[in-house]
């Protein structure tokens, strides 16, 4: 089986190292934290210049044409930086399932918009208590042909300075349908909140707020599920992103410091937990690209999505814990680089559920696929 890239990904992933590093640094990722918004718009005007803003849509509406596992490379380098900017909400939340079910006069609209910048979106799939997504605390009402949605959503990543946020809401008929929800208006209310990894997330509350159905109803269900594949996917490639970085600041790290006169690096401890790292990493890489190149091929992918996302939620976490206590009292430093990676790799775990909550859904999974085996369902 051939794991290396095509030429245009190899390439797609040189440019997206090229300007992440050449763009946000540390110091840089420090002061952008201490805006108001937390937002570094240079960045993400960088991004839209080479087009990786359309990575994974249509060429139709300017983007690229890839597929998601194009997307992935790009954020597994946008891990790798931890910049402060709504790169995964934007695309996978947001652009992909608008690219996938909006009309033509959606997608005309709006991702021209994002692929150039100009437009930030995101999507509200948190949920309140056990975080289901398919449990939808927002309700639709079709009046006169037009939605009107109501009720609150808890931790939207980026809604203070989205332009749409898509979201499932129950409608009239008990059926779930996917919308995209304009920010404008005063019947749309955001409260903004400082997470763990320093992003703003905001509580927003609809009352009688306008919005546009994405797709059919009939089709709602299905396409959260999709969407929520994408996202679970996403995340596991920034986790990934991370955790590689993190990683290789470890291993300069006790290469570099010494203890009794040799480098740290040199005890077989060390060594044998920084190795851990590198094959945990590795791993999580691997069933990232197996969750991804599924989904982009058309094959059923949900116990592998379900699957990376609990490597980046369990083994994301122990790689980061291991390197900051690699790092000795520099590693519980709140100020020190590294400590930046535990906090993503935090928040990326506990985003639409942790490990525990992964490997529910995905007993799930295997207890039905054995039931129809044996012919029980």
């Amino acid at each position: 089986m051939n794991f290396d890239f095509s030429e245009e990904q190899i390439a797609l992933k040189e440019l997206s190292a090229q300007i992440f590093e050449g763009t946000s640094n540390q110091d840089r990722v420090e002061e952008i934290e201490k805006t108001k918004d937390r937002f570094d718009t240079q960045l993400w005007n960088e991004l839209a210049h080479a087009n990786l803003l359309g990575v994974a849509l249509p060429e139709d509406h300017g983007g690229l044409g890839f597929g998601l596992l194009e997307l992935c490379i790009v954020l597994e380098e946008h891990g790798r930086s931890v910049a402060p900017i709504p790169l995964l909400q934007t695309l996978a939340m947001g652009a992909l399932p608008l690219a996938e079910f909006g009309s033509d006069d959606q997608k005309n609209r709006i991702l021209p918009q994002v692929i150039t910048g100009e437009y930030v979106l995101t999507g509200a799939f948190q949920e309140w208590g056990i975080n289901d997504s398919l449990s939808t605390s927002l309700k639709a009402q079709e009046k006169d042909g037009k939605w009107i949605l109501s009720g609150a959503k808890p931790a939207v990543p980026a809604a203070n300075i989205a332009t749409y946020i898509v979201a499932p809401a129950l409608t009239s008929t008990n059926e779930i349908g996917l919308f995209l929800i304009p920010t404008e208006g005063e019947s749309l209310t955001i409260t903004n909140s400082s997470t763990t990894n320093r992003e703003l997330h905001g509580e927003i509350t609809l009352n009688q707020h306008q919005a546009e159905l994405l797709g059919t109803v009939a089709e709602g269900k299905q396409a959260l599920i999709w969407t929520l594949e994408r996202i679970h996917t996403a995340i596991s490639a920034s986790a990934v992103g991370c955790c590689a970085k993190a990683t290789e600041m470890m291993a300069e790290y006790t290469s570099e410091r010494e203890q009794f006169g040799r480098p740290l690096s040199h005890n077989q401890a060390v060594t044998q937990r920084a190795a851990d790292c590198y094959i945990g990493t590795d791993a999580m890489r691997l069933v990232l690209w197996q969750a991804a190149w599924r989904l982009d091929s058309g094959y059923p992918a949900a116990e592998e999505v379900r699957t990376a996302k609990w490597w980046s939620a369990e083994i994301g976490q122990q790689v980061v814990h291991d390197v900051q206590h690699l790092h000795g009292g520099m590693g519980a430093d709140i100020d020190y680089p590294v400590h930046r990676y535990f906090l993503w790799v935090k928040q990326l775990e506990n985003m639409l559920g942790g490990g525990s909550a992964q490997l529910s859904e995905l007993g799930k999974l295997i207890a039905t696929k054995a039931k129809v085996a044996a012919g029980v369902a």
